[in-house]
């Protein structure tokens, strides 16, 4: 019954490791093929108060929700090896891929659903430092790493979007 639990949290902390070293890490270079990420999905929700349009529709196109969604994909089909081993910690895997791709399209798409559901979240692409609250669906490892930011947000108000280093988009 371990394999569960074990599968949600390997999977929120893959969400963490990702987020933060490859598509802000990485994703910062221009060249980078998770520029899109940097380049296109915080400019875009930073302009717009959250809402990311490109969330819009079936992921089957080649763009932010796109790109996102093959890659779960691959990490589904990398998954399929493991199902006769440890059937529970796929099945825990699979279930929080599921929660992130549902919450994280939601957010974007619902930006004062993400106010009061997924703060963390809405605060990543909203405060003034969006090098916290590398998690979507759940803060664990950002408690776990200590990079779980709390910023103040009233029900009437939205951050202000001050996040200066953005500006590099042109």
């Amino acid at each position: 019954m371990l394999g569960i639990p074990l599968g949600l949290l390997i999977e929120n902390a893959g969400e963490w490791l990702i987020h933060r070293y490859v598509l802000h890490g990485q994703g910062k270079r221009p060249d980078s093929i998770w520029a899109y990420h940097w380049h296109e999905h915080h400019r875009v929700c930073q302009e717009n108060g959250m809402l990311d349009h490109g969330y819009q529709g079936w992921p089957l196109r080649w763009n932010t929700q796109g790109k996102e969604a093959l890659f779960l994909l691959v990490v589904v089909l990398g998954h399929i090896p493991l199902l006769m081993c440890v059937p529970g910690y796929v099945a825990g895997m699979y279930v929080g891929l599921a929660c992130y791709y549902i919450r994280h399209r939601k957010s974007h798409l619902d930006p004062d659903w993400a106010r009061r559901k997924l703060p963390w979240h809405y605060q990543h692409h909203m405060a003034q430092n969006s090098e916290a609250n590398w998690c979507v669906a759940w803060p664990w490892f950002d408690r776990v790493m200590g990079s779980r930011h709390e910023y103040p947000i009233s029900s009437e108000e939205q951050l202000p979007i001050i996040n200066k280093s953005l500006s590099m988009h042109g």
